[in-house]
C-alpha cells in the first residue's frame, strides 16, 4: 500500500511537513482504492514513434480491461516531455471510436462528471497547471468485463546532443514531487508511483526518416537490429526487444549525416480551416545551426561569476535508475560538479550552494577562482550528502538574485537537481523575472527528473539544459555546457525576412550557441504563398565579440507533403507557452491572456494548462448510485524510495 506521510518522517528529510506519496513494497496502489495489482485495469501500452528529421510524432495506445464485478473509474497520472504538443485524443470501445474535443478545463471536468453520474462512459485528459510535463487521464465509467483502448498523439522537437545526435525520450519514471508547505498540489500531488513492478507492459516501435542518411540509432534499452527501409538509408525502423518492462525511461539517440544543415519546411494550412487563421494559413519552421568563426571560438572568456546550486534533498540519495550499474544521484551530481569546478578559468569568480528544506553556501559571497579556493571547494564537494530535506529551490534562487553582480563578470548559474518540485511554475517565474542578470545551465540528474523544470530553467534565462541519466554521456554534456557558458555573448540579434508576409509564432531568439539549434515558427500570409514557384528568405544577424555574423536560409513556399499539421501544432504550442508565461507577469491581463490561450488551444487542438480533452460515449448507461470505484494506476519510480521509507 501507499501511505501519505509528512516528509519530516522520512529518513534524511527535514523541514515543513509537506506531503509526498511513499510506496510500501506490498502493493501498487493507495489503501483507499482497495485494489490488488492483479485488478489494475491498464494492461498494455503500445507506442509508435514517427521521427521526421528533428520532429517526432508519438502515438500511444493504452489498453484497459475491467476485470471486476462493478463499474470503475481508472485514473492515471503520467509524465510527458515538457515541450510536447498533445494534439489528438480518442477512445475505442468495441468497434466504436469516440474522438475527444478540446474544451475549457472546468467545463470539460463538469461534462465528465455529468456523464459519469448518468452512467455514460467518458474520457478526460488534462495537463497539470503546476507542471507542463505531467498529465492526468481519467477513464470512466468502465462496465464489468468491458475493454477500452485510449489513444493520444503528441508532437515534440528532438533535442540536439553534444555529439550531434538527436535525443528522444519516452518518459516512464514519474517520481513524487515535493510540495512546499502552503502551496497547492493539484495533479502533481496525485502521482501514484510503484517500485515493485508495474502490472502493464510496453511495446515500442520507431520509424525514422530524414532528408540526410541515418547512420545509427542507440539506446540504453535493448533494441532489435536497425532495419533500413530503402537503399539510401533515409528511412529506418527499430523496436524495443520483446519482453521489455516499462520500468525506466526509453531514450533513443538518432544519428544523421550532416545534422546541422540549415533547413526550412513550409506546411500547408488545413483545407477545412478558415483562411487567415493559424490553422488555415501555411506555417514555416526554420532551423538555424550557427557556426561561429574559429577566431571567435578560440578566444574563450576567462570572465564570469559561476554559481553552482546543488540539490541536496533526500531524494538525491536515490539511484539514477534501476539498472545494475546505477549510482546514487548525489554521487553523480558531485562528479558532475567536480568536473566543472576543475575546468573553470583562472581569475573568474565562483560560489557553491546546497539546498533542501533550507540552503547554505560554501562562501559568504563569490570568491576569485584560484588553486587555493578551488582545492577548498573540492574538499567540501567530496563530502556533500543528500541530507537537507525537501526540494525547496525557490528560496536559494531568490537569495542569489539579491546578491550584487560583479562588474565585468556575467553571472552564470549551474543547477543540479532531480527536479522533484511541485511549485514548478513559481520557480520558473522567478528565474524569468531575473533573466536580464544571469543565464542558467541546468542538469536533470537521474530518471524521473521534471523536464518542465529542467528545460524551463534554461529557456527562461537564455541558458542550456542537459539530462544526465547515466555516466556514459556525462562528461561530454558537462563540458558542452561549460563551453557555452564561456563563449562570448551574442548580442544585437535581428531577423530579416524577404519575399513573405508573416506573423511570428515563436518568441524572439535571445541566445545563440555554437552548434546549437534554434527553431523559428511563423504563420505565412498573403497571395504570394499561392504561387507555385514562390520563394522566401530569412537572415539572422548578430554581433559576436567584435564581429558581425549572418546566417541565411532560402526556402520554397511550396508546402511539404504529408506533414500531418505537425508544424502548425508545434507553432501553436510555442505561442500558447509564451502566453502562459505572460500570465505570470505582474500587471498582466490574466483574463484576456487565458481567453486567448483557450481560443488557440481549441482552434489548433493542442493542449494547454487551461484546457482539457473530453470524450463522451453517449446513451449507453443508467444513472450510477453512489460513487464509482476508483483505481489509481501506478507509474514506475526508483527502488530507492522504498528503501528510504523503510529506514528509521
Amino acid at each position: 500500500m501507499q501511505w501519505l506521510v509528512p516528509t519530516s518522517q522520512l529518513t534524511g528529510l527535514k523541514g515543513p511537513a509537506a506531503n509526498v506519496l511513499v510506496p510500501d513494497t506490498t502493493a501498487h496502489l493507495p489503501k483507499s482504492c482497495g485494489v490488488h495489482a492483479s485488478t489494475v485495469p491498464l494492461k498494455h501500452i503500445e507506442v509508435d514513434l514517427q521521427a521526421l528529421g528533428h520532429v517526432a510524432t508519438v502515438t500511444s495506445t493504452l489498453q484497459y480491461v475491467n476485470e471486476e464485478e462493478r463499474p470503475l473509474e481508472a485514473v492515471f497520472v503520467f509524465p510527458m516531455p515538457s515541450g510536447a504538443a498533445v494534439c489528438q485524443f480518442s477512445a475505442k470501445i468495441a468497434d466504436q471510436e469516440i474522438v475527444a474535443e478540446v474544451q475549457e478545463k472546468q467545463e470539460a471536468r463538469e461534462q465528465y462528471d455529468d456523464a459519469l453520474s448518468s452512467g455514460e462512459q467518458a474520457f478526460l485528459m488534462e495537463e497539470s497547471e503546476e507542471s507542463a510535463d505531467v498529465f492526468k487521464l481519467s477513464v470512466g465509467s468502465l462496465p464489468p468485463g468491458q475493454s477500452a483502448a485510449v489513444t493520444f498523439i503528441y508532437i515534440t522537437e528532438l533535442s540536439v546532443e553534444a555529439d550531434h545526435s538527436l535525443r528522444f525520450c519516452l518518459p516512464a519514471v514519474l517520481n513524487p514531487r515535493y510540495t512546499p508547505a502552503g502551496t497547492g498540489g493539484g495533479i502533481v500531488s496525485e502521482i501514484t508511483s510503484s517500485s515493485t513492478g508495474i502490472p502493464y507492459s510496453l511495446s515500442f516501435t520507431a520509424h525514422v526518416s530524414s532528408p540526410n542518411p541515418i547512420t545509427k540509432v542507440e539506446s540504453k534499452c535493448p533494441l532489435e537490429p536497425l532495419m533500413f527501409l530503402n537503399t539510401d538509408h533515409t528511412k529506418a525502423k527499430v523496436s524495443l526487444c520483446a519482453g521489455h518492462m516499462f520500468d525506466r525511461d526509453v531514450e533513443l539517440y538518432l544519428y544523421y549525416q550532416n545534422p546541422h544543415q540549415l533547413t526550412a519546411i513550409v506546411e500547408a494550412g488545413a483545407p477545412t480551416a478558415q483562411p487567415g487563421s493559424l490553422m488555415g494559413d501555411p506555417v514555416v519552421m526554420v532551423g538555424f545551426y550557427p557556426e561561429f568563426p574559429e577566431s571567435v571560438m578560440s578566444s574563450v572568456s576567462s570572465c564570469g561569476e559561476f554559481v553552482f546550486v546543488m540539490d541536496r534533498s533526500g531524494s538525491m540519495d536515490c539511484m539514477m535508475h534501476d539498472g545494475p550499474d546505477a549510482q546514487e544521484r548525489i554521487k553523480c551530481a558531485r562528479d558532475t560538479l567536480l568536473l566543472l569546478l576543475k575546468s573553470l578559468p583562472m581569475g573568474c569568480f565562483f560560489n557553491i550552494y546546497g539546498f533542501g528544506s533550507h540552503y547554505e553556501s560554501f562562501f559568504p559571497k563569490s570568491v576569485q577562482y584560484s588553486q587555493d579556493t578551488m582545492e577548498q571547494a573540492v574538499k567540501k564537494v567530496k563530502v556533500m550528502q543528500a541530507d537537507m530535506g525537501g526540494t525547496e529551490i525557490l528560496r536559494p534562487l531568490e537569495h542569489i538574485y539579491k546578491q550584487p553582480c560583479i562588474p565585468n563578470h556575467p553571472r552564470q548559474l549551474f543547477i543540479f537537481t532531480d527536479g522533484e518540485v511541485g511549485n514548478t511554475r513559481d520557480v520558473l517565474h522567478c528565474v524569468r523575472s531575473n533573466a536580464d542578470f544571469h543565464r542558467c545551465f541546468s542538469f536533470g540528474i537521474g530518471e524521473g527528473a521534471s523536464s518542465a523544470l529542467i528545460t524551463g530553467l534554461a529557456e527562461n534565462s537564455s541558458g542550456h539544459a542537459q539530462f544526465i541519466t547515466g555516466t556514459e554521456r556525462m562528461q561530454a554534456k558537462v563540458m558542452q555546457s561549460l563551453r557555452y557558458a564561456l563563449q562570448p555573448a551574442v548580442i544585437d540579434i535581428t531577423e530579416e525576412w524577404s519575399g513573405v508576409s508573416f506573423t511570428r509564432l515563436s518568441p524572439p531568439i535571445k541566445t545563440l550557441f555554437h552548434g546549437q539549434r534554434a527553431l523559428i515558427y511563423a504563420q505565412l500570409k498573403g497571395e504570394e504563398c499561392q504561387k507555385p514557384d514562390a520563394k522566401g528568405k530569412i537572415s539572422v544577424r548578430y554581433r559576436l565579440g567584435d564581429q558581425e555574423v549572418s546566417d541565411t536560409v532560402n526556402f520554397s513556399l511550396k508546402p511539404a507533403e504529408n506533414s500531418g499539421m505537425a508544424i502548425h501544432r508545434l507553432g501553436a504550442r510555442s505561442l500558447i507557452r509564451t502566453l502562459e508565461k505572460d500570465e505570470q507577469d505582474d500587471g498582466a491581463d490574466k483574463k484576456a491572456l487565458k481567453a486567448r490561450v483557450v481560443e488557440l488551444s481549441k482552434q489548433s487542438g493542442v493542449s494547454s494548462s487551461h484546457t482539457a480533452f473530453i470524450a463522451v460515449h453517449k446513451g449507453i448507461g443508467q444513472a450510477v448510485k453512489g460513487p464509482l470505484m476508483t483505481r489509481r494506476i501506478p507509474t514506475p519510480m526508483s527502488l530507492a524510495y522504498v528503501m528510504k521509507s523503510s529506514r528509521k
